[in-house]
């Protein structure tokens, strides 16, 4: 069976030399480096929304070059890092687009349910005819995140999704990509709070200078050693209450 996601070799002028990595279902990836390091290129090369100048990617073992957009949106759903909204549509129109790339198909016959499930998980229902332009931060940040997760797609790539997201959010981000994995759909996220990455994902590529450093299980990966190489800083981590713990040193 073909991974969820791979690439092989990828290489973007400036940002990315020979980049490999492959997801396969039922697994979180988790992508680590310091900013500029080439996470968020490479998840837009995964994502089939950048094209590379040199090397592969596949999804589920078809190049991106032979699916069209409406198939793509059915097998992976993307979260950027910003997803301006200018004009008011509520939060029940913004999290029904996650549902259109089934439109007209057999699958559509689930929309009222799996739309109902993303509200309640993400405790959007006081705010569903609300104009998101009125929303808060975190707020826009999970309704963004529900229509996502309403798209269904096997893989879930996700930009620094937490960034808005308080302790409550984080955990409701947390907890959806993990039912997403139990489900048997990958994920791969992109993100800066190393304990929790530890904790969530099952593999991780290190990266640095747009280049990979360290790949392999995350537990293997993610070393104060391998961190301190990337980051160019002291790096240290310990466990607290059965989790890692990572910090820089002064």
């Amino acid at each position: 069976m073909s991974p969820r996601i791979a690439a092989h070799d990828v290489t973007v002028p400036g940002r990315l030399a020979s980049v490999s990595v492959s997801v396969e279902a039922g697994e979180v990836h988790a992508l680590v480096g310091p900013n500029g390091s080439g996470k968020s290129t490479l998840l837009a090369v995964l994502a089939g929304d950048l094209s590379p100048s040199a090397g592969t990617v596949t999804i589920g073992g078809d190049p991106w070059a032979r699916i069209s957009a409406r198939e793509a949106a059915r097998r992976r759903a993307l979260l950027a890092q910003e997803t301006p909204i200018a004009f008011s549509f509520t939060v029940r129109d913004v999290i029904g687009w996650g549902r259109l790339p089934w439109r007209g198909t057999s699958s559509a016959s689930q929309d009222d349910a799996i739309l109902a499930e993303v509200v309640e998980e993400h405790d959007l229902a006081s705010l569903l005819d609300r104009p998101v332009t009125s929303l808060s931060g975190g707020e826009r940040a999970r309704v963004h995140l529900a229509r996502v997760l309403a798209q269904r797609a096997p893989l879930l790539l996700l930009d620094e999704a937490d960034a808005a997201l308080d302790l409550a959010g984080q955990a409701h981000l947390d907890a959806a990509v993990r039912r997403r994995r139990d489900a048997g759909d990958a994920g791969v996220i992109v993100g800066h709070d190393l304990g929790r990455l530890a904790a969530l994902a099952d593999s991780a590529t290190l990266l640095s200078h747009g280049q990979v450093v360290g790949q392999g299980p995350a537990a293997d990966t993610l070393t104060a050693e391998a961190l301190t190489r990337a980051y160019g800083v002291p790096v240290s981590t310990s466990f607290a209450e059965g989790r890692r713990v990572f910090w820089a040193e002064g």
